[in-house]
């Protein structure tokens, strides 16, 4: 996959096991490491630096990625994978008119690896999303994500018409049958799916799919995706089940969102199988709105009604007899080409949320068709 931006190209893969074991000598499928080969092409009269971290938060240094391949008692053939694995590995600075090409240690992603690739030069940053299919991986060929027939897509043009839209939009999943309710769809990302996903990929959410995931169902079908954010002890601790809409806002997609986390957070088993959800699902949506401030990609932000509130008094029940309480409010993340600084966010004046007093499911404010929209 090769990309080009202001007089720099990328190219980028992700090697497979043959390739692996021919470059770096060695397996690494029990590693839980995913080797990508990247080279990039600097056309520009200054020096860029490669961010590995914007790559992937948690990347593997090369010597991290040797000292796993070592053997007791032989210090000459660890030194040797040391200076080979050293060698192989994408260098810092990309001289003017240099062109620089090595492997980066990243952590696996399923079917497709959404790459961001943030190259820094002096007061600008040139970003990079690429989609690199996985090798080697018998679940599926690739990212192939549901899409609607263009006539059957509505398109809005202003903040007004296209609040009242999601406002109208399913209030939470449901059964294959469409017979007992699912849970809240408590979050609306509106933006070009390469800006969606290299926000998730910059605050660590990987692809992670399962069976208990496919029983919820909105617009007739199950999850478009499911992403997880694994904490640091392996856990997952924030989820994201997402549908295409058949809505547009000036010509971007609009994501309808359950964001939720387990009962246990990061104390739940990593491979429990039914992980049910934890009860204070606004507490799941608010930790997503600032995982996406802190990832450089978020422009806009709104809340609007349409989830329908849930007291602690009166929790609401879902499919798996698991209870949640809420304020009733959808956030509304609109996302773009990164760099975005905290600064640069824009709040719509749709509810307004920060005015409010924070509380589970407090009951405040009313509906917000009432106040003014822009």
């Amino acid at each position: 996959m090769t990309e080009a931006l202001h007089d720099v190209r990328v190219s980028a893969a992700v090697l497979g096991a043959a390739d692996t074991r021919r470059m770096l000598g060695a397996d690494l499928d029990k590693t839980q490491i995913q080797p990508v080969w990247i080279e990039v092409q600097n056309g520009t009269s200054q020096p860029l630096w490669l961010l590995r971290s914007g790559t992937d938060p948690d990347y593997f240094s090369p010597l991290e990625v040797a000292w796993s391949l070592h053997t007791p008692l032989a210090d000459d053939t660890n030194a040797r994978i040391n200076d080979h694995l050293d060698r192989l590995a994408i260098k810092n600075p990309i001289a003017p008119g240099a062109t620089n090409a090595g492997i980066l240690f990243t952590n696996p992603q399923r079917l497709t690896k959404v790459l961001n690739v943030d190259l820094l030069g002096r007061r600008t940053l040139i970003p990079f999303s690429l989609f690199l299919p996985v090798p080697d991986d018998g679940a599926g060929t690739g990212l192939v994500l549901f899409q609607y027939p263009n006539p059957q897509i509505t398109e809005y043009a202003d903040h007004a018409a296209l609040r009242a839209a999601l406002e109208r939009l399913p209030c939470c999943a449901s059964d294959e049958r469409g017979s007992v309710r699912g849970e809240p769809l408590n979050v609306a990302l509106v933006g070009e799916l390469a800006d969606i996903a290299a926000a998730m990929v910059r605050r660590n959410y990987r692809r992670d799919g399962r069976a208990e995931d496919m029983a919820q169902q909105v617009f007739g079908r199950p999850p478009d995706f499911v992403l997880r954010k694994q904490a640091q002890a392996g856990a997952p601790s924030t989820s994201m089940r997402g549908w295409l809409a058949p809505i547009r806002f000036q010509g971007r997609s609009v994501y309808l969102v359950q964001a939720g986390r387990p009962v246990g957070g990061r104390f739940s088993p990593r491979d429990a199988t039914g992980i049910a959800m934890h009860d204070d699902v606004d507490e799941a949506r608010n930790l997503l709105i600032q995982d996406m401030m802190y990832s450089g990609g978020l422009e806009k932000l709104g809340f609007v009604t349409g989830v329908g509130k849930a007291f602690e008094a009166q929790p609401q029940t879902v499919t798996n007899g698991v209870h949640y309480r809420t304020d009733g409010l959808r956030a509304v993340l609109f996302l773009a080409k990164r760099p975005l600084s905290l600064g640069d966010v824009e709040f719509l004046r749709w509810v307004p949320y920060l005015e409010r007093r924070e509380g589970p499911a407090s009951g405040e404010n009313g509906d917000a068709r009432q106040q003014a929209g822009r």
